[in-house]
């Protein structure tokens, strides 16, 4: 007797659920950004009702998507509180404090652009007097909002 995958999926849906719940979180091992596996949950709640009421296929997905809503608003900001809240944590802003870049145009007390890590960031110096010409390397001093505060890297700081 040939068995035909098609076929066989329709009557295990079970089965599509839980390697759905696989891949998510496979994907949030290298994400790690506490979204995908709150789907991954929700998927391994579609696997639970398709194993009791297999026909019902808007209940498998209702539920999935409740179980994925509910984790992701009531679950996530709780879970992320808490490693924001860690010995040691620093945000990704955090961590720009002390990276070298280069000055991608004058930068002077009304502004600038300065690319640090692949990206380009409006920037200040971090004295207001200082101007910082083009092609400069500088060093973030810090992160003022969406600005970065920076300083020419081989000068030193008051």
């Amino acid at each position: 007797m040939e068995v035909n995958l098609t076929d066989w999926l329709g009557d295990n849906a079970w089965a599509i659920w839980l390697s759905l719940a696989l891949l998510l979180s496979v994907a949030e091992i290298l994400s790690l950004d506490l979204v995908l596996i709150m789907l991954a949950v929700g998927a391994l709640a579609g696997t639970g009702v398709a194993l009791v009421a297999p026909e019902l296929w808007w209940l498998q997905v209702t539920v999935a998507g409740a179980v994925s809503v509910g984790m992701l608003l009531l679950l996530r900001p709780t879970l992320m509180e808490k490693v924001r809240n860690m010995p040691g944590y620093r945000s990704s802003t955090a961590k720009m404090v002390g990276s070298s870049g280069v000055a991608l145009s004058r930068v002077t007390r009304a502004g600038g652009e300065i690319k640090v890590d692949g990206q380009n960031w409006t920037a200040r110096p971090y004295d207001s007097d200082l101007v910082i010409e083009q092609g400069t390397e500088v060093e973030v001093y810090e992160i003022d909002g969406a600005i970065a505060v920076v300083y020419p890297k081989h000068d030193q700081l008051p």
